[in-house]
């Protein structure tokens, strides 16, 4: 046999059976005996047959793919990977499998990605939006009727639904609790200006240090990647300072993460030399060497969130647009300095 694609017709042929024998079989028909399925299943592995279901399912009148698209901003942060598996806990039961693709901030790459999977007839999106995105990117979605669930960051003006955190009143919890272990000079770290959960997170910060002694402070807000190695630079920049801080509330657990190793590479102990507080609660939070006192969201739980809103609009049949705020809670652990077996407070 050549070379080419092997079809349904080179199966029949080599198993010596007809064309709707075979179609039967990888329909999974009870018409079929089971000594010829056994023979048609044996020459398709032999010939490497791959059954493309999506073609199928085009073929199938009013059939829809059971497929959803995970689009995230940054795979390298834990915090995605366990939203994914938050994701596929809720359509794997529903009979779905999940694609799940990285745009690194890479608003033509989200843009690939999306037309890609929009190729292979995804049910709907869950979209952790890159930079940068805006209403425009959402609208030819909106417009071919895909459900669309935004996650982490919201697109303002985008007529989709959004699940994203209450990151305000984390930050304000954040500094609260830094505020009664008597720090003053807390800085803010990490995290890109110009996107919302920044901003959202910044103004619970700035709000709450505005209402101390200390008062707010434009010097000790430190922007920079939000990851381990922007951690790093950023409390390099800090610890730089003529008063430099002695506390932080990091953008993101990955920051805070980075920031405890930039503190070690100084000979300062974080949680007891300075007070270190995360922002999402991933899953080595708990097991970090001091285990890092953080703003919980539950990565997993917003997966399940997520998928359980784009499963309804899926099943609704046309989208309708809902915007969630989930609620955060304060997890204190070493890392502030103040360790004691608080579960957690939830935050309104």
């Amino acid at each position: 046999m050549g070379k080419g694609r092997v079809t349904v017709i080179d199966i029949a042929k080599a198993a010596g059976v007809s064309k709707s024998t075979v179609s039967l079989v990888l329909q999974a028909s009870p018409l079929v005996n089971e000594i010829t399925r056994g023979k048609v299943n044996a020459v398709m592995r032999e010939l490497g047959y791959v059954y493309n279901r999506g073609a199928a399912n085009l073929r199938q009148a009013n059939a829809r793919s059971k497929i959803i698209g995970i689009v995230v901003n940054d795979l390298t942060n834990s915090f995605f990977a366990e939203l994914a598996v938050g994701v596929d806990t809720v359509v794997q039961s529903a009979g779905f499998v999940q694609f799940l693709s990285n745009t690194s901030e890479n608003l033509d790459r989200q843009r690939e990605v999306i037309a890609s999977m929009r190729e292979h007839g995804v049910s709907g999106l869950i979209v952790s939006p890159a930079r940068g995105t805006e209403a425009l990117d959402m609208k030819p979605l909106v417009a071919a009727g895909i459900p669309v669930v935004l996650v982490v960051r919201s697109v303002p003006g985008a007529k989709v639904s959004s699940l994203v955190s209450d990151n305000h009143a984390g930050t304000s919890a954040a500094v609260e609790h830094l505020t009664l272990l008597g720090h003053r000079r807390i800085a803010f770290v990490g995290g890109f200006p110009d996107t919302a959960v920044f901003d959202e997170r910044l103004s619970g910060y700035r709000e709450a240090m505005a209402n101390t002694n200390e008062g707010f402070s434009e010097e000790l807000v430190i922007s920079s990647a939000p990851s381990r190695a922007g951690g790093v630079e950023a409390i390099g920049q800090g610890m730089a300072m003529a008063e430099p801080p002695t506390a932080a509330v990091c953008f993101n657990d990955a920051v805070a993460f980075g920031v405890c190793d930039g503190l070690r590479a100084r000979r300062i102990e974080p949680g007891r030399d300075f007070a270190v507080v995360g922002f999402d609660n991933v899953i080595e939070a708990k097991t970090t060497v001091p285990a890092l006192t953080t703003i919980s969201v539950d990565p997993q739980g917003i997966g399940q969130r997520a998928a359980q809103m784009l499963l309804k609009q899926i099943n609704a049949g046309k989208p309708e647009a809902e915007q969630v705020v989930s609620a955060v809670r304060l997890i204190v652990r070493e890392s502030c300095g103040a360790a004691d077996n608080n579960p957690g407070r939830r935050l309104a």
